[in-house]
């Protein structure tokens, strides 16, 4: 909504899942994807992003009663995951071979398995696991350790050159007037912090 009255445009907002997301912008039926988009080499050969607009960190999260510090400890542990996520890439690199690794297609998915019990961890990000936590406080469920510090940028789509740099014109005055620290206190909990350009 910030974006799109600094554009003047009138928002419509569409639905998208951590799989199809990408593809809304090569086909041209999204503008812009603002969905904790992280970026990475393989995202940054199909589609273009702005500057960094928020802290985000992806984590491994479970039970109090459960000790774990460390990838090595989710060895013979299952273990819920959004499939073809940076959550899914991340933790693909660093789990021993005897993790049981469940995927799910996306996130509020991913969230109802472990909270059904049907794994003992999840592997998300720090938002999502934040709202979990706070609706369901009796799981004493806890953060265990980072798998990727990973701030989110809009995704824009390729050749949207003109598009991007208003965006980013947009993303550098809310930093330098606060706006994006007071949006980062409001829904994250705490301000911005240093982001990537």
């Amino acid at each position: 909504m910030y974006i799109a009255a600094k554009l003047g445009a009138k928002p419509e907002l569409l639905p998208v899942s951590t799989t199809n997301r990408v593809a809304y912008l090569q086909t041209r039926k999204a503008d812009l994807v603002i969905s904790t988009l992280g970026k990475n080499p393989e995202r940054e050969q199909v589609i273009d992003f702005t500057m960094a607009y928020s802290p985000f960190f992806i984590a491994v999260f479970g039970p109090k009663t459960t000790v774990l510090k460390a990838p090595g400890d989710l060895a013979g542990k299952s273990i819920a995951v959004t499939r073809g996520s940076v959550d899914d890439a991340e933790l693909t690199k660093v789990a021993p071979a005897s993790t049981e690794m469940r995927r799910f297609e996306d996130n509020n998915t991913t969230i109802s398995a472990f909270i059904a019990g049907q794994t003992q961890l999840v592997a998300t990000s720090a938002q999502v696991a934040g709202a979990m936590m706070q609706k369901n406080p009796q799981m004493g469920t806890e953060f265990k350790f980072v798998l990727k510090d990973s701030p989110n940028f809009i995704g824009v789509g390729k050749g949207e050159d003109k598009l991007r740099s208003k965006v980013n014109e947009i993303l550098a005055e809310a930093r330098r007037n606060g706006d994006l620290d007071k949006l980062s206190v409001k829904w994250l909990g705490r301000p911005t912090g240093d982001l990537p350009q």
